[in-house]
């Protein structure tokens, strides 16, 4: 069946729906398909055994997934925002004769690479000549994409995402052909991470028009979701904090947006409440999953969002900071670091199977264990009615004196300090304690916040062994461009300077 078959099938059922770009001269549910036929061609004639994609999005993104899913080799787009060398290193192992569509301006990056290289004006042309070349009979368990991983902990990793994976998520997550004909979506994510690619798929399977917004900024994006008449979008919480910022209380003026889902990255209560102020007609999803998972695998819906704001009792108000409940044909379990799963409301670590979860890299295969659970290496817990908390990676766990402690917890105390604007916990090494806890603020502007002042809030609101011992301030914490805090960075960051206590 394969990728390709969500694209045939509102084609096929709908072919003049508007799928692609802006409301004029948008690119038909046909059309879309017309060009992925031709760009199979292309890469059937060329022998090619992978596709590469580097660029920011735009019609040649859809068109380079489909052709790829059509002529049954698998499709990387990769992180145009690495350094040469990097990319370049990626893209020299995508395949034995690979084709290689790249933005111009990134085309220096991977000059000599052994590919086929088009621009992706090329690419488009291209397709746009050769005869549409029929759908392959594509083996369900053929790569369809592979993606590689943050690495905001590790060195990035290939994620294999089969054609079963992704088509299961897109038929138990999405309605066939469900949108209006007058939706849209408003893409600001890259199209490198998994919420790039899922959104193509899903919107395409539901029959709504796609916009792309390749370079973020909050009056940009307000003007775009304004002027293109836009229904749904989706945000990282970087974004999300930054169009709170612009509109510095005010509300929105985005009369047709009535869904904006967030995901990425952690996303602070605050900034949410904010956000749900400035847009009180908007229904806010937040949307969790990860590459190996074919994105989203549980959900805090619009409705979960107005209970949780409305309620008194403390517990499904705390739901707001929850990552929702797991989606249908996703199954999740807590578990202590010897294998045994918790009960509801003990925090361990989270396992997930189900037929959208890959668990599944290159050079390494599969890391799913022998009843096909995947280990997450989120931290978490599920409180009584299946509501997932996510309290932060593993890996990011602070071990003081033999007590694990997980970041999250200090930051969300932190965060609410009315001179905090952004905060990040880490661990750094120590000889007493093995880590000592070290806070990095960026401050509200005009802020005369110092450390003295950050230690007494959180020991005020904390036991004493999660009150950080030192703080330091910073004008802005390490993102990747998808939201996610890069603690290793801001580890060598700290190391390499004075740390005021």
């Amino acid at each position: 069946m394969g990728i390709a078959m969500l694209l045939e099938s509102i084609a096929s059922a709908m072919p003049e729906r508007p799928l692609v770009g802006a409301r004029a001269g948008a690119l038909s549910a046909g059309d879309l398909l017309e060009l992925a036929g031709g760009g199979a061609a292309v890469l059937r004639d060329a022998g090619a055994d992978a596709v590469g994609f580097i660029g920011t999005g735009g019609p040649a993104f859809p068109v380079s997934l489909f052709a790829a899913g059509l002529a049954g080799v698998p499709f990387t787009p990769l992180n145009y925002r690495l350094a040469a060398g990097e990319l370049a290193d990626l893209a020299a192992g995508l395949g034995q004769r690979p084709i290689l569509i790249v933005d111009e301006q990134y085309a220096g990056a991977v000059t000599g690479v052994p590919a086929s290289i088009l621009s992706t004006g090329e690419w488009l042309a291209a397709a746009r000549a050769a005869e549409p070349a029929p759908a392959a009979d594509i083996d369900d368990e053929l790569p369809a994409v592979v993606l590689y991983t943050s690495g905001t902990t590790s060195k990035p990793k290939g994620a294999v995402l089969r054609h079963s994976h992704l088509v299961s998520y897109v038929l138990q997550t999405v309605e066939f052909a469900a949108a209006d004909e007058d939706d849209a979506a408003l893409i600001s994510v890259p199209p490198y991470h998994i919420a790039g690619v899922g959104t193509v798929l899903t919107n395409t399977f539901a029959g709504r028009r796609m916009m792309y917004l390749p370079n973020f900024t909050a009056p940009e994006w307000l003007a775009t979701v304004r002027d293109e008449g836009i229904s749904q979008a989706m945000l990282v919480p970087t974004m999300l904090s930054r169009l709170v910022d612009h509109l510095g209380g005010g509300a929105a003026d985005v009369p047709e947006l009535r869904s904006v889902a967030y995901g990425g990255a952690r996303m602070p209560r605050p900034v949410l409440e904010k956000a749900l102020a400035c847009m009180p007609g908007v229904g806010f999803t937040n949307a969790y999953g990860l590459t190996e998972t074919s994105s989203t695998i549980a959900v805090l819906g619009p409705d979960d969002h107005r209970d949780a704001l409305a309620a008194a009792d403390p517990a499904v108000r705390e739901r707001l900071g929850s990552a929702g409940r797991l989606v249908p044909g996703v199954e999740g379990q807590i578990r202590d670091e010897l294998g045994a799963v918790l009960p509801a409301g003990q925090p361990g670590q989270l396992w997930v199977r189900g037929s959208q979860v890959s668990g599944e890299y290159l050079g390494s295969g599969s890391v799913l264990d022998g009843e096909g659970w995947f280990h997450t290496r989120d931290q978490g817990w599920f409180d009584s009615d299946g509501y997932l908390f996510i309290s932060g990676r593993t890996d990011d766990t602070i071990i003081r004196g033999g007590e694990n402690i997980a970041p999250a917890e200090i930051e969300d105390v932190l965060i609410a300090h009315p001179e905090v604007k952004e905060v990040a916990v880490i661990g750094v090494p120590d000889d007493e304690w093995g880590t000592r806890i070290v806070a990095v603020i960026v401050a509200e502007p005009g802020s005369g916040l110092d450390g003295g002042t950050v230690r007494d809030y959180a020991r005020a609101r904390l036991r004493g062994s999660r009150t950080p011992d030192e703080v330091v301030f910073r004008s802005e914490l390490p993102h990747t461009p998808t939201g996610k805090l890069i603690r290793r960075d801001l580890v060598r960051d700290v190391l390499g300077t004075n740390i005021s206590a």
